[in-house]
Formats: structure tokens, C-alpha cells, sequence
């Protein structure tokens, strides 16, 4: 039994592996592959002597992987941003986030409010259409060499704003759906110790940094990597207890720790974890689809996406314009941001944890999936987007960027 799990982990870092070699070579996202690597396989394949690829033996070890990668994408996260960072976001950057999620959120609000489904899934199915992925953005932003452009700052400053509010509806749905309450009371009062936690933890980490810094000047990086390891998995089980997503617990201190004097130690040592537990998240995702099961869920996903790209791009164009950006800068705001991905699984895993309706699996699968695809497309294509929508709203400075064949910026 031991030699098959092994085995079969093996197979499983194979195909992470092969995934990933085939991203490198179309130079796209892998968040997709991985995903549909997972739905390829599974307990619906053949079992042809020691190539097993059903994963069940294996199961709950890969899924206990992936529910690493959940703590390590959301630690990373954290950790890039910092609760100073996010005290000093511009007026600019609030009021563009508030725009942006108004509009997401309403949206996907109206789709299972439509489709008739019941308070928590429409809840559940409202933050997978709402929240960008982290992941995808920055990996395009890195890979399309944008991170000089000027509305760059705009977008990362979205992506903050996203995390503040994830981190808040995530609290406040997680608590209504694991622990069954519906009374408004209840709701209240597990949002309350949800949002207290959270504030306690961000309050003592910056009132104990001179403590925090000391604790962490350890010679050793093998127990410097012990150390965070320990803080990093009692952090998010204490959230867990009180009802809290998991996820949530590693952002806080990833925001946390960003603040010590060893925040580059920190990210130097654990991204290699991020990056091979965060692919084993988006692969297990896929495990966990059956793809003779996405029938159902195939108008409700595609009437998501077209809502979807309708409403960030109009976000984007707003928020970009209110802020002070052209209208290319802007395009680019809302094509860049367009992407789902970790969040959205988070959600969905937490739909299936507190047994709510099982198609939001299948729903936020083919979602995700075609958003992952349509995502880094649309941002590589975006100067394309922005001269056939130009033409039409007859926005300024497209003849002239035309006749310049495109500038980087108007």
C-alpha cells in the first residue's frame, strides 16, 4: 500500500511536471493545464498494472498537498504586500478598488440570484466571480514585461484592494457555511469573531515586531525554515477552529511577517514551497472533477464568464479613467485583472466542505478553466481589443496610435 501511494505521488509530480514544461514551451499560464491534467485523470482512468492513475489510495495525501499550496499561495501573497503597504494605499487605488467590486460583486450576485439558488451558494458562487487570481496576474504582469507601465501600479493596487476584501468575505462566508448558522444573529456574531481575529492577530504583530524580528534571527535556515513552517500551520489551524478559512490564517501572517527585517529570507526560502504545493493545489482541484459531471454546468459557466468579462472590463475602464489613466492604460486595467484562479477554487472547495449544491464544483471548474485561458489571451492581445473598441466608442488618440503603430502609452 505504502510503494502505491508513493508511486502514485510520483506520478502526480510527473504530470505537474509535464504541465509545466508544456506552459514553458506556449509560454502561457499553467494554472489551466494543471487543472485539466487533473480532470483528465482520475478515479475514472484505467488501472493497467503499476500505472495506476485513478489516485485513490493517494487521495487524501494529494489533497492534504494541495490544502499546503492553499496556505503557501495565500502566505506569498501576504508576504509581498505587507499591512504597512496596505495602510498606505492611495485615495486613487480605494476609490478604483471600491468601483471594481461593486460592479463585480452586483454581477455575481445576479446569476444564481437568477438561476434560483439558495442564499449560500449564491454567496459561494458571487466571490468565484469576483476575485481575480493573484497567481495569474502577476505571472502575466512578469511575463508580458509590463511591470514598468504606469497602470501596472493600478492593477497591483486592485489586487490589494481584492485582498482586503477576500479576507473579509471569506471570513463571513466561511463562518455561514461550516458552521450551518442563518439567523442574522448567528451570522453577526460569527463574522464578528472572524473579523476580531483577524484584527488581533494584525494589531499583535505589529505591536510584537521588535519580538517577531529577534524571534527570527536564527542562524540556521533549517530552523529558521522550521520555525515558519510551525507559526505558518498553527496560524491557519487556529483559524479553522474559529471557523475562519484556513487561507485567510496565512494571509495575516504572510502581512505580518512582511513587516520583520526578514521578510527576503522568508520569501527565498519557502517560494520553492509555494510553487510546488500551489501547483499540487490546482492539480487536486482538478482530481476532484469529474468530467462527465460538467454537462450541468455549462450555460450557468459560460453565462458567468460573459458577465465576467463584461463587468471587468467595464470596472476597469471606470476605475482606470477615474484615476486619471488613458483610455489604453485602462483597457489594459480591465483585460489584465480578467483571470480566475485560486480564490475561486478556495471557495469552491469551501462549498464542497460545508456540503452545499454539488455543482458548484463543476461549475467553478469550467469557469476557472476558461477564464485562465481567456485571461493571459485577452492581455496579451490587449492592444487589439483596444483599437476595435476604440473605433466603436470612438475613443481620442486612436488614429494616432494607429498611424504610431501602437505606442506604449497615450
Amino acid at each position: 500500500m505504502e510503494q502505491n501511494i508513493l508511486l502514485q505521488v510520483g506520478f502526480a509530480l510527473g504530470i505537474i511536471a509535464l504541465a509545466g514544461l508544456l506552459s514553458c514551451r506556449l509560454r502561457f499560464s499553467i494554472v489551466p493545464l494543471l487543472i485539466l491534467a487533473g480532470m483528465v485523470i482520475g478515479p475514472h482512468m484505467p488501472h493497467i498494472g503499476v500505472l495506476d492513475l485513478r489516485f485513490i489510495e493517494s487521495a487524501q495525501l494529494i489533497n492534504f498537498m494541495g490544502s499546503l499550496g492553499i496556505l503557501f499561495l495565500l502566505f506569498h501573497l501576504g508576504l509581498e504586500f505587507s499591512v504597512g503597504r496596505l495602510m498606505k494605499a492611495g485615495r486613487s487605488i480605494t476609490r478604483g478598488g471600491t468601483v471594481y467590486m461593486a460592479i463585480n460583486l452586483a454581477l455575481g450576485l445576479l446569476l444564481p440570484v437568477l438561476l434560483g439558488w439558495p442564499l449560500k451558494e449564491i454567496l459561494i458562487v458571487a466571490g468565484v466571480t469576483t476575485i481575480s487570481s493573484s497567481a495569474i496576474v502577476a505571472k502575466m504582469i512578469v511575463d508580458l514585461k509590463r511591470s514598468v507601465r504606469p497602470e501596472t501600479e493600478m492593477i497591483l493596487g486592485l489586487m490589494m484592494f481584492q485582498d482586503i476584501f477576500v479576507a473579509i468575505y471569506l471570513a463571513v462566508v466561511s463562518g455561514l457555511v461550516l458552521t450551518g448558522k442563518t439567523s442574522t444573529l448567528g451570522v453577526l456574531l460569527s463574522a464578528g469573531l472572524a473579523l476580531g481575529f483577524m484584527l488581533g492577530l494584525l494589531f499583535l504583530g505589529r505591536r510584537f515586531l521588535p519580538q517577531l524580528n529577534r524571534l527570527l534571527d536564527i542562524p540556521s535556515d533549517e530552523v529558521f525554515m522550521l520555525l515558519l513552517f510551525a507559526i505558518l500551520t498553527i496560524v491557519a489551524g487556529l483559524s479553522e477552529a474559529i471557523h475562519v478559512a484556513e487561507a485567510i490564517g496565512a494571509l495575516l501572517v504572510g502581512l505580518v511577517l512582511a513587516e520583520t527585517e526578514h521578510r527576503e529570507r522568508i520569501e527565498k526560502i519557502l517560494v520553492p514551497f509555494r510553487d510546488l504545493f500551489g501547483a499540487m493545489f490546482f492539480f487536486s482541484f482538478g482530481l476532484s472533477i469529474d468530467p462527465l459531471s460538467l454537462s450541468g454546468a455549462v450555460w450557468p459557466a459560460l453565462a458567468a464568464v460573459a458577465l465576467t468579462l463584461t463587468g471587468n472590463y467595464v470596472a476597469g475602464m471606470v476605475a482606470g479613467r477615474m484615476s486619471g489613466y488613458s483610455h489604453y492604460a485602462s483597457n489594459n486595467i480591465g483585460l489584465t485583472i480578467t483571470s480566475r484562479g485560486e480564490f475561486s477554487i478556495i471557495l469552491a472547495k469551501l462549498a464542497l466542505a460545508g456540503g452545499l449544491l454539488p455543482i458548484l464544483q463543476s461549475f467553478t471548474a469550467l469557469y476557472v478553466l476558461i477564464l485562465a485561458v481567456l485571461g493571459p489571451l485577452l492581455t496579451k492581445e490587449s492592444r487589439w481589443v483596444y483599437v476595435n473598441f476604440g473605433r466603436i466608442f470612438q475613443w481620442p488618440g486612436l488614429k494616432e496610435k494607429r498611424r504610431h503603430k501602437v505606442p506604449e502609452y497615450i
